[in-house]
């Protein structure tokens, strides 16, 4: 389980107060006690998506199908000074990206950590 604090739900809130969905986000992660998969979980049902593993599993494989959009380089670096609102941007622009999971995602990948997150696809870029 990969737990979210109140102090950094604070901080991500002032980073996307200008973002209803994900505002939205943040509020169900708080309502999950800060249980990062089960929230994100709950969004993606409400998203209509059906996921069909466990919780942890299943975010986890999200982020990892959007590894090679998340870790180019122009936005990694805002990634790895905590800085998701670019990021968040650019998922949100794409027509097959959940909008809705594009907060629990980036969190998640910034409690992995960034650098550790993208090693798979440093070393292919090699």
């Amino acid at each position: 389980m990969t737990t979210v604090t109140s102090k950094e739900i604070a901080q991500f809130r002032s980073l996307l107060a200008d973002d209803p969905q994900g505002m939205e986000a943040l509020d169900l992660i708080e309502d999950c006690e800060g249980d990062l998969e089960d929230a994100a979980m709950t969004l993606a049902i409400r998203a209509g998506q059906q996921p069909e593993r466990a919780n942890s599993e299943w975010l986890d494989a999200l982020a990892k199908k959007w590894r090679a959009v998340i870790c180019e380089q122009e936005y990694r670096e805002d990634l790895v000074n905590n800085s998701i609102v670019g990021m968040m941007a650019n998922l949100k622009k794409m027509p097959t990206f959940p909008k809705i999971l594009a907060t629990p995602v980036l969190i998640y990948i910034l409690k992995q950590g960034v650098n550790n997150f993208c090693a798979p696809l440093d070393s292919l870029r090699g």
